[in-house]
């Protein structure tokens, strides 16, 4: 099934996202494991609906190697209490658009990083691709041009690879 320009969700990732939230509401569960699998495929396929901006575990892990800037939007407290990717910056997504308007002198005293140009190469992640998208959506406003997501998240990234643990 294809969407129309311009859809980023199809009418079954919005049938499953309505399900999530009967879920969470009535505390119902009552998916069988073929039709979580497919629930998960479905809204996957969705969070990379744009191939180019999204990459998968292997491209991320290579694109680590060269001059990125990976921009990790999950909470504070979250990195505080599972851990991050290593050489990420943290900037909660709450804080993401104001933080890439930031003077370069401003936005290096608040995350202790050089400010990324707009012409840097960014990959944003978070713990399973939600929010990454939506900071990719805010910096694509913004006029950043080489800006892509790691949909696989923290979440992902700590199944292959052990995560860096703050220092106390």
């Amino acid at each position: 099934m294809s969407n129309p320009p311009g859809h980023t969700h199809s009418t079954e990732t919005q049938r499953f996202k309505r399900q999530d939230v009967l879920s969470e509401k009535c505390g119902a569960t009552n998916f069988t494991a073929a039709e979580e699998a497919r629930r998960v495929a479905v809204i996957s396929r969705d969070l990379c609906s744009a191939a180019e901006r999204c990459v998968s575990y292997e491209e991320f892990k290579d694109l680590k190697k060269s001059n990125i800037v990976h921009i990790d939007v999950r909470e504070r407290w979250e990195i505080d209490r599972f851990g991050k990717i290593p050489e990420s910056i943290n900037i909660p997504l709450s804080e993401l658009a104001e933080a890439l308007q930031m003077s370069p002198a401003d936005f290096e005293e608040q995350y202790r990083q050089k400010m990324p140009a707009k012409s840097d190469h960014m990959v944003f992640s978070c713990l399973a691709g939600v929010r990454s998208k939506q900071a990719l959506g805010f910096a694509m406003a913004l006029g950043f041009s080489r800006v892509q997501h790691y949909a696989g998240g923290f979440e992902e990234w700590a199944k292959r690879e052990p995560p860096e643990q703050k220092r106390r």
